[in-house]
């Protein structure tokens, strides 16, 4: 059996229907504006998610997104469980389809942060239970809910204006392509040549409409841009030898003051954690035009507005 009706999934921005993304940045704002105020642990008014459970599961770490989605339950009126990657058998002794099903006996909405996209996927195929995108290898649709909410807080609507991507064409960086689709934007994207987004995947959003411009250097994505965003370049993980080699390949995208005043007066996002001095400098990511502690607050609000609409609440 599928969904109940009404019911949906959260798993790329690439599937909502025309209109879907505007109708989640509005309620995320609405919902914001709606606890102007009240103490951050306070019940929204209208607790639309009283009695209803979130399962939060997290094959991967997390700071902002725990926070967040925890948080925002919380504030809908609903309780929250936390399944870290040591408390459960997914897909190791316990196939990833078992734990849909498990999960769909106790919770009303499920979250996976997690790396391959597949494991994703095969839990919401089995799931009775709208699953949310916490995080895959492929995408991060709910940090980019969470960033569009941000920049039109600080530079109005969307609509006709310039985005600029600097750095490593990763799932950050994806979404945002499938974003562009969705909301009318331009979306700059300078990467270096063996990190940039799959050509199969601008060809696919530009048929739906997006405005994607590619750029060798980054002087020329930021021109005129209303918003530098980048994201870290490597990871703890990564092998030493790797990072090295990456960070030198991403060098000349580094985010500095020369290239924010290239831009139109813009703000500077970043989905953190951020390490100063590598994808950005300290001058940058501390300066005036910064907003990446909005972005995280608002992922909050995001959530929210994303779990309302899996629950056909929004």
């Amino acid at each position: 059996m599928g969904l109940p009706q009404q019911h949906r999934h959260f798993l790329d921005l690439a599937d909502l229907a025309d209109g879907q993304l505007r109708q989640l940045l509005d309620a995320a704002a609405a919902r914001k504006a709606a606890r102007a105020g009240l103490p951050k642990g306070a019940v929204d008014e209208d607790a639309p998610l009283d009695g209803y459970l979130l399962a939060m599961v997290f094959e991967k770490p997390s700071t902002r997104t725990r926070l967040s989605f925890d948080m925002g339950m919380r504030q809908l009126g609903g309780q929250t469980v936390i399944l870290n990657q040591s408390d459960m058998q997914l897909g190791r002794g316990e196939s990833i389809a078992d734990t849909a099903r498990v999960i769909s006996r106790f919770a009303d909405i499920a979250m996976l942060r997690t790396g391959p996209h597949e494991t994703l996927s095969e839990l919401a195929a089995h799931a009775r239970v709208p699953v949310i995108n916490g995080l895959t290898a492929y995408s991060h649709p709910c940090q980019i809910v969470s960033d569009l909410m941000t920049f039109e807080e600080h530079k109005g609507k969307l609509a006709g204006q310039k985005l600029a991507w600097l750095g490593d064409g990763n799932n950050v960086a994806l979404t945002f392509v499938h974003a562009a689709a969705q909301v009318d934007f331009e979306l700059a994207l300078a990467c270096p040549p063996d990190f940039s987004i799959a050509e199969a995947e601008i060809a696919a959003a530009r048929d739906r409409g997006a405005k994607v411009t590619l750029h060798e250097r980054a002087e020329g994505a930021a021109e005129g841009a209303a918003a530098l965003i980048t994201d870290c370049w490597v990871s703890m993980s990564d092998d030493p030898q790797e990072a090295e080699a990456r960070a030198s390949a991403f060098r000349t995208y580094q985010v500095t003051q020369q290239l924010m005043e290239l831009g139109d007066a813009p703000i500077f996002m970043h989905c953190l954690p951020a390490y100063r001095d590598s994808e950005v400098t300290g001058e940058v990511i501390d300066g005036p035009g910064s907003v990446v502690f909005d972005e995280a607050e608002n992922r909050a609000h995001a959530q929210k507005a994303v779990m309302l609409h899996c629950l056909g609440r929004g």
